[in-house]
């Protein structure tokens, strides 16, 4: 059964555009996304790590080994089995530093460019190889398809298609950019057709050829001599090399790290990984025993390693001999993408853009584009130079042998960067250069046919098929002693320590509070547009401060570490961990540190702790609660407190003093005191620069009215606390202050009332003798008009004599000596007395007083403090009212009680205030206006005479005004008698 060319040519084209437009409808959003997002997508993506080896390879290994096949299957599984100490850690680093690679890991932890450059290398070398074996099985199935092909030709037509293809599927996009949805799916379609195109042709063997598990039961039992390789034993190296290198392809190889981190959609989706693709590598596994068997007894003319294709042939199917061939083109293919976009990537953030920075680029990320696109075609062609020249003479084991024992040399490194905090890039890099040495010298060479450097030194052990795991064991124990000897001697700088903490398990790194050169986010993008152009720095600011829901304009020193941090993330992700750090070392510069400063970031500790809250376990998390407890007892303090570091930096700011100043914790925390409005900013810096400890009654004027404030400070230092800064509490004194003015103000009336006393009686006496001498004239005289004129003299004299003694009697007011002197009390006569008082004040502005009172409304009480009452009343609804307004006063009786009112034509009261108008130094008139204590003393002495008090705003609905309403008990002269005799 033969195929032309052309028609292989057409199918190739056809499933390779199928692909193709799975990819772009993913991106497009035409596939539904919780389709695209399934965990189940990202599992089988993750069957790339297959490859060619699914379909071709594990049979050619199962016919030469037995079930050692199965080891490629068994150390990735193990791998992924210990997810959670292993995978997990690396996808936590990538994730929260942009690490698209594992070049990129390298140079992270190990703070190195030629540690990333080194990785690079190894990694292209050693997937030229793997490379190869992906070219090679398709040439091979497309002859064995169509035998007039020729190969060579075969060979260019894949790669140019694989080009044209990787270009398609990973580098139409910025590097930056989040993970490439539409090549997920399109590599978890491939892993799907592999599976089902296995799964079909070992069903239609078993039932076909065998009959069922009975028929191969006793096919089995009559061919004992030619399955006999089957049933050899598997102890020996070459399994423990072939699973030791399959555990470390989980971290090592470039397209596994691809899948596995950089295309990650969640941490949840790894964890389904870790069992998801052991079920789908044993489900692969599971044809490969039945289809050799089928080759063998349908005597497939083809060799082992390509039963698959020899068995559909024999069977005289032309349908299953396309399955196959597509099944055998969709994993060379997408290995084949994936790796070359993961190596594209390495090559240009480790090789190109450190000897050659796109400065000059008006858009760069399309300089990247293009720059990556010619990387792919590079390697791909390199790939198939190396086919040509020596892959194409090697078995298909021996070339994933030789891929597989080169990426090895890196997994020391790999463990170390979350196991091993002491390794430092100089043992990496002696240690890495030793391994690929010994690897190119033992492995490499001799199976290339190149130069067999041991056979010619006449050495016992000489290199070959039987003992290949001797040398990859001898490479890596010499890999990793010169890693651990080199970094045990050698002293790591202070950029690999702070590294190795971010990336260790548990550790918690404590970067330096210090403040850089620019000042605001507009700096960032003035100093970066040197390097990146304005356009694309721009862009990159603007995308950080979105990531971190900043502001657009950014100031604090805080979170312009945070912003500076998340640019050099994401310039991670496209430019590479390496030239992102130097750039933004070279262009967000910190200011030199002051002499002996050890300054710590505790914003950035308290971050990471509450990030780190549901895994702190034991001790860890007991001391954990313990932190919290206390900040959030300082938080909730009731006095209101803030602590400042030696640089001027406030580092805390509680909910009190939130309250007092207005101003958010969130809006100052991480800034400078000089962020604070003016006049916080110089009271608290000039407090703080002082010498003094305490500062008492300070006056301090917020929002139009005067506050008293002590202000305490003490000083951080000591053994527990060497990073230096103050603590500031800020006492509001303004309610005390207010006090000792209204009691210093009541004294002074105390004494104006001793005074008014002496003057009333100094005055009345002239005022008799005018009186007396009025009184006289009008018996002197008849004339009508001198009469008259005495009838108003002896009027004044008498008003006078009448406004004296209402000073004296409200002077008298508040002796506690004559507290509960309660007798029927006259109210028209109380309110008139009021009326009469208010009249000598200046603020009167033309209100007239309307006492519609009746005569014989009477109360038992004290005369002259219900007096005082009025007297409050009266003045609230005269300061309310608007100029010649009515001021009325009017009562009545109801039942046992006398209901008094006072109603002005004022603006009201706010519905809101009603409540607290009785409170202390409560008031609603302006600065200076009041004292807020006359309702206050209103309702105590209303209180004292067992009645109640209250207030309506508005009075008339729509027409505003206040009417206060008084409730006293009525005078009844059985009451009177009763507190008589209660009293005697």
């Amino acid at each position: 059964m033969n195929f032309s060319l052309p028609t292989l040519l057409l199918v190739s084209l056809l499933y390779l555009t199928l692909l193709f437009v799975l990819a772009h409808m993913t991106e497009r959003g035409l596939i539904p996304r919780q389709w695209v997002r399934h965990p189940v997508v990202y599992v089988l993506s993750l069957g790339v790590y297959a490859g060619i080896w699914a379909v071709y390879g594990a049979l050619g290994m199962a016919a030469e080994s037995g079930f050692e096949f199965l080891a490629y299957y068994l150390g990735i599984s193990g791998a992924f089995l210990l997810a959670p100490v292993l995978l997990n850690p690396i996808m936590r680093i990538s994730r929260a530093y942009q690490l698209t690679s594992l070049a990129d890991l390298f140079a992270f932890r190990y703070r190195s460019q030629w540690a990333g450059t080194l990785v690079t290398l190894c990694s292209g070398a050693a997937i030229l190889s793997l490379l190869s074996m992906q070219i090679k099985a398709v040439s091979t199935s497309v002859s064995l398809l169509s035998p007039g092909a020729s190969q060579p030709l075969i060979s260019v037509l894949f790669s140019l298609t694989v080009v044209l293809f990787a270009m398609l599927f990973g580098a139409r996009r910025h590097q930056g950019s989040e993970s490439h949805q539409g090549l997920v799916v399109a590599i978890a379609f491939d892993s799907l057709v592999k599976l089902v195109a296995l799964l079909s042709l070992g069903g239609v063997i078993l039932f076909t050829v065998f009959g069922g598990l009975g028929g191969l039961n006793e096919w089995l039992a009559s061919q004992n001599n030619d399955v006999s390789a089957l049933e050899r034993s598997i102890d020996d190296g070459s399994w423990r090399a072939l699973m030791l290198m399959s555990f470390a392809g989980a971290l090592v190889l470039p397209h596994m790290y691809h899948m596995t981190f950089s295309e990650n959609p969640s941490p949840r989706a790894l964890s389904r990984a870790s069992w998801g693709l052991p079920l789908y590598l044993l489900l692969l596994g599971l044809p490969v025993p039945v289809i050799l068997w089928g080759g063998i007894e349908l005597a497939a003319t083809t060799a082992p390693s390509y039963y698959v294709i020899g068995t559909a042939m024999a069977l005289d199917s032309p349908a299953l001999t396309l399955l196959m061939y597509i099944a055998g083109l969709s994993a060379a293919s997408g290995l084949m993408i994936v790796s070359t976009l993961a190596l594209a990537g390495m090559v240009l953030n480790h090789m190109v853009l450190p000897l050659r920075t796109p400065r000059d680029q008006g858009d760069i990320y399309r300089w990247l584009r293009w720059v990556k696109r010619l990387l792919i075609a590079i390697i791909i062609l390199a790939a198939l130079l190396f086919h040509e020249t020596v892959g194409k003479q090697l078995d298909l084991f021996i070339l994933g042998a030789l891929s597989l024992s080169g990426v090895l040399q890196l997994l020391p490194g790999a463990l170390g960067i979350i196991y091993w905090p002491e390794g430092n890039r100089k043992g990496l890099i002696a240690g890495l250069l030793t391994g690929m040495t010994v690897w190119a010298v033992t492995l490499v060479l001799p199976f290339s046919g190149a130069a067999n450097l041991l056979s010619i030194l006449n050495l016992p052990l000489i290199p070959d098929i039987a003992n290949w795991h001797i040398f990859t064991f001898a490479s890596l124990t010499l890999n990793v002693f010169v890693f651990a000897l080199v970094s045990v001697l050698s002293q790591s700088n202070k950029d690999e320590t702070s590294a190795a903490q971010a990336c260790s398990l548990g550790a918690l790194s404590r970067p330096q509070r210090r403040e850089l050169v620019a000042t605001s986010s507009e700096d960032f993008i003035q100093q970066l547009a040197a390097p990146l152009g304005f356009n694309v720095a721009r862009r990159e600011v603007e995308r950080a401060q979105i990531q971190l829901k900043l502001p657009a304009i950014e100031y604090r020193p805080y979170q312009l570490r945070r912003l500076r941090d998340q640019v050099e993330v994401n310039l991670s992700g496209l430019l590479g961990p390496a030239v992102a750090r130097d750039m933004v070392k070279r262009n967000l510069g910190f200011k030199p540190m002051a002499s002996g400063s050890n300054a710590q970031d505790i914003h950035y500790v308290e971050r990471a702790l509450g990030e780190y809250q549901s895994q702190l376990t034991g001790l860890a998390g007991e001391l954990d609660n313990l932190r919290r407890h206390y900040r959030q007892t300082l938080q909730n303090l009731p006095i209101p407190a803030c602590s400042l570091g030696d640089d001027g930096e406030i580092l805390m700011w509680n909910h009190a003093m939130e309250k007092l100043t207005g101003i958010a914790a969130d809006d100052v925390v991480g800034a400078r005191l000089l962020a604070l409005p003016e006049h916080w900013h110089l009271l608290l810096d000039d407090f703080v620069q002082g010498a003094e400890q305490h500062r008492y009654k300070h006056r301090l004027d917020l929002k139009g009215r005067p506050h008293w404030l002590n202000l305490h400070k003490s000083n951080l230092s000591g053994p527990d606390h060497s990073e230096g800064g103050s603590i500031i509490l800020v006492e509001d004194q303004t309610e005390i202050r207010l006090l000792e003015d209204e009691l210093m103000h009541s004294e002074r009336l105390a004494s104006v009332g001793r005074l008014a006393a002496g003057v009333a009686h100094e005055v009345g006496n002239p005022v008799t003798g005018i009186s007396s001498l009025a009184q006289n004239l009008k018996l002197e005289t008849d004339d009508a008009s001198i009469l008259a004129t005495a009838d108003q003299i002896q009027q004044q004299t008498r008003r006078i004599s009448a406004i004296l003694q209402s000073l004296v009697n409200f002077a008298r007011t508040g002796n506690h000596a004559q507290a509960n002197r309660y007798e029927p009390a006259v109210i028209r006569r109380c309110v008139d007395e009021s009326i009469n008082l208010l009249s000598l004040s200046d603020k009167n502005r033309g209100i007239v007083y309307q006492n519609d009172c009746p005569g014989d409304l009477m109360v038992l009480g004290d005369e002259q403090r219900l007096v005082q009452v009025f007297v409050n009343l009266l003045a609230n609804a005269r300061d309310a009212s608007p100029e010649e307004g009515l001021v009325q006063v009017s009562g009545n009786r109801e039942g046992y009680s006398a209901i008094i009112e006072v109603a002005d034509e004022g603006s009201g009261i706010p519905a809101d205030q009603l409540d607290h108008i009785f409170e202390p130094f409560y008031t609603t008139k302006g600065p200076n206006q009041g004292t807020g204590l006359g309702l206050s003393l209103v309702y105590s002495i209303i209180e004292e005479h067992y009645g109640n008090i209250q207030v309506e705003s508005p009075a008339t609905p729509g027409t505003g005004g206040t009417c206060v309403r008084l409730r006293l008990p009525a005078y009844e002269p059985d009451t009177a008698n009763a507190g008589q005799n209660e009293r005697s």
